[in-house]
């Protein structure tokens, strides 16, 4: 029986995941290993590729917000942004990395303390430190929200400023129709590879937080870290995030959304003022006077002369990882921020969330640090016995541990449920041709697979199994930035046609006079409104052109 041309993507990305799910849960450790050593090969060979493209993504974002194009909105003119400043920033943390982030926020500055970033300097000092929260901040900057942004504004134009779906195979039409006959196929493999790696990335990424959440409870309520309680974990999530999911976008998610950037703040809060006050305030300033000052330096670093692999175990590993999810959470970010402007979108997208994980990092990492050097708590040694339960032992070190224990996993929980609903929600998107409002049956079902997908690699292999899957999802990063790419030279040409659009607008409703031009463009747009009105019409009009402007007479 055939397949409706609607179903198609839908039937195939759930056949290859259903494959790659089945792999990983019967073949555990082999299907871990051989994804591990393909992503060792991959960000190997082209970890300078990486680095390259994160940074020119960065560049081209800047750039564009700040050029001639940085006034066309997201959507008609004249639109407004669907969603309030806060609410927008809310959802942006939600969908991109608020897990990760409460995962790695401590825990990361705590590592690189003690074994530093390329082995620049000995560590456990207090020069190790600064280093630390410095690469810190550079790892969850700007650079990790570069892909997401660039897919995200270029879905959003195409969406909402052209009229058309927000899939990775219409931004590519310009491109793909050259294949004539095959760009149907083209299409639909570009969108199959999308759900494809959405799917593993966020399975992985919600697995992983079970297990800290399982950690979090062993350590606060002494429950046993096993598969019996990271089910229990996962089921309650998931008849959350189902719940969220009929609730719709604008209630369920925005609604958790601003919930959790309030918790958020307000642990940060509490953190800053019963924690070593000054010396975290100095961490941050500190950490961004680092990072902005050696901002180019960090982001072109390799490691040609020596076979220390720190650049590719992290550096290179996110970069890669955010490109492998930037289809999702582009996707998501695209989708509420129709009616911005592109230099509001920049700003909003590729400035503040890196801006609030700088300011998190500089908190939670900051007071972590003091403890150790100060206080000999022991966190780093903490952070690398079980990295799941590092957050909840620096905790123990302050006033109100225990609620503060319960604050976090509440945290922790809120955003697992957020991101699963985001993925549910785009993905469903994503296999309906780009629906803004796909129909429930298929966000509740990618909702169960989804939940399916962790518990099945949880109860094979626990953290080896949800890994195996997590280094396949980043090798697929290679090929999609290359898609990247081509979606960009799309955008560029887009704008172009977008502002000469508008010129020749303004044009004759001005009595032929190139309004909004600069003298460049203004030669461009007459000699483009010429050759239009020398084409015949039906009131046969032609253009005597006169010295720099256009004089109309009517046969």
């Amino acid at each position: 029986m055939a397949i409706a041309p609607r179903q198609r993507v839908f039937v195939a990305s759930t056949m290859i995941i259903v494959v790659l799910v089945a792999i990983g849960a019967i073949f555990p450790d082999r299907f871990s290993a051989g994804a591990s050593a393909a992503l060792t090969g991959v960000t190997h060979l082209f970890g300078w590729f990486y680095l390259f493209s994160v940074f020119g993504f960065v560049i081209f974002l800047l750039v564009l917000a700040f050029s001639k194009y940085g006034k066309i909105r997201l959507g008609p003119q004249e639109s407004k942004p669907s969603y309030d400043f806060f609410s927008w920033i809310s959802m942006l943390l939600a969908a991109g990395f608020g897990v990760g982030l409460v995962f790695y926020g401590m825990a990361e500055p705590m590592t690189h303390f003690m074994n530093t970033p390329f082995n620049d300097m000995e560590g456990g000092t207090p020069e190790a430190a600064r280093y630390a929260i410095q690469y810190s901040f550079f790892n969850w900057g700007v650079h990790q929200w570069a892909a997401f942004s660039v897919v995200g504004l270029i879905i959003a134009y195409t969406q909402f400023r052209k009229g058309q779906t927000g899939l990775v195979s219409t931004v590519m039409s310009p491109l793909t129709a050259k294949l004539g006959k095959g760009r149907v196929f083209a299409g639909g493999l570009l969108n199959t590879f999308a759900v494809v790696a959405t799917v593993m990335g966020v399975a992985t990424s919600i697995g992983l937080a079970v297990l800290q959440i399982n950690g979090g409870l062993h350590a606060v309520f002494g429950v046993a870290e096993g598969f019996m309680w990271q089910a229990i974990i996962l089921c309650a999530m998931f008849v959350c995030y189902m719940m969220s999911t009929v609730s719709g976008l604008d209630k369920g998610i925005k609604r958790l959304s601003n919930l959790n950037m309030v918790l958020c703040l307000g642990l940060m809060f509490y953190v800053l003022v019963t924690g070593p006050t000054v010396a975290i305030l100095e961490t941050i300033t500190v950490g961004m006077g680092d990072y902005l000052q050696n901002f180019l330096g960090m982001s072109l670093r390799i490691n040609p002369f020596t076979d220390n692999d720190w650049i590719s175990s992290w550096t290179v590993f996110y970069w890669a990882w955010v490109i492998a999810w930037s289809p999702f959470v582009g996707t998501f970010v695209a989708r509420v921020s129709r009616g911005r402007t592109i230099k509001e979108y920049v700003f909003g997208v590729l400035i503040v969330p890196p801006l609030l994980a700088c300011l998190w990092i500089g908190v939670f990492g900051g007071a972590a640090l003091h403890m150790d050097l100060y206080q000999d708590a022991g966190l780093a040694q903490a952070t690398s016995d079980n990295i799941t339960s590092a957050l909840f032992v620096m905790f123990d070190q302050m006033p109100f541990s225990f609620p503060l224990s319960i604050v976090a996993m509440i945290l922790i929980f809120i955003f697992l449920v957020t991101s699963a609903d985001s993925a549910a929600y785009i993905v469903g998107q994503m296999t309906d041709k780009g629906s803004l409002n796909p129909p429930l049956y298929k966000r509740v079902t990618w909702g169960v697979l989804i939940a399916a997908i962790c518990l099945i690699l949880i109860s094979a292999g626990g953290e080896s199994g949800l890994s195996g899957l997590q280094s396949a999802a980043v090798v697929s990063a290679l090929p999609f930035t290359l898609i990247i790419y081509g979606m960009v030279y799309v955008l560029l040409k887009e704008l172009r046609a977008d502002r000469k659009q508008m010129l020749l607008s303004l044009y004759r409703q001005h009595g032929e006079t190139p309004v909004g031009a600069d003298a460049f463009e203004a030669d461009e747009m007459s000699d483009t409104h010429d050759r239009l009105r020398r084409v015949p019409d039906v009131k046969n009009r032609r253009i005597n052109r006169g010295r720099g402007t256009g004089q109309i007479e009517s046969e």
